[in-house]
């Protein structure tokens, strides 16, 4: 982990309404490789509501994309947003955000410098996994993920939060947080009945046969929050 207090690296979190015949170009041609200045890594997902059944027609959001990048300055951020192709990203919702925690090692993400003196202990926080699935293991992921899910749903302490997946087998979740506090009892289990134990226990459970290829998750201080998602704005406090 390279921790670099002065970094001027960014990431951001986009979701943002498309016609459905332009899903298939937008998660299978990925943005980051068309060589944009700047953007050492990124993602594109469809969205997914968190609890609802797999075979459920409400759980995909097939309209709702997200877009998960990372940036070596946020000028090139904003240079990339302002070019004609790009402006589609501006009609939704995103977050700016430092990287200050990470566990796990995705391959493009291994080099993102670690910010840890970033973080305050009562200010809202953004949680971001990602994995890429060994898709022999999606019966067990599915058994031991989806109580996770409507844990993290219901929690108290969550102020947004979504699933999103890149076929065949990458997985993202986002979760905004009122604090560092709330998220990490969620995480640990602290309380069984206000915090819940199906992280906790799927966790266990990821130990005892893993089921990614590749998994890590991060944690985020928000800096900047712009436009409107579903309909609301301002879900973090600045």
């Amino acid at each position: 982990m390279i921790s670099s207090p002065d970094s001027s690296q960014i990431f951001s979190f986009h979701s943002v309404q498309i016609p459905i015949t332009k899903l298939p170009q937008f998660l299978m041609n990925p943005i980051y490789k068309k060589k944009v200045e700047g953007l050492n890594y990124s993602e594109s997902f469809f969205t997914m509501n968190l609890g609802e059944p797999i075979y459920s027609p409400p759980r995909y959001n097939l309209k709702s994309v997200g877009f998960f990048a990372w940036w070596s300055d946020e000028s090139y951020m904003d240079q990339f947003m302002s070019q004609s192709q790009n402006k589609f990203l501006n009609t939704g919702w995103h977050v700016r955000m430092k990287l200050y925690r990470k566990w796990g090692e995705v391959n493009e993400l291994k080099d993102a410098n670690v910010s840890p003196h970033l973080v305050l202990p009562d200010k809202p926080i953004v949680a971001v996994t990602l994995a890429r699935l060994n898709l022999s293991q999606t019966l067990r992921f599915i058994k031991w993920g989806r109580p996770v899910e409507n844990q993290v749903r219901d929690h108290k302490g969550k102020i947004l939060a979504f699933a999103a997946m890149r076929p065949l087998n990458t997985f993202s979740t986002f979760s905004v947080w009122k604090n560092e506090t709330e998220m990490t009892n969620m995480v640990n289990g602290k309380n069984k009945i206000v915090d819940g134990l199906s992280h906790t226990q799927a966790m266990k459970e990821r130990v005892r046969k893993d089921f990614h290829k590749e998994f890590m998750t991060m944690r985020f201080v928000p800096v900047k929050e712009v436009g409107t998602w579903q309909g609301h704005s301002n879900y973090i406090d600045l």
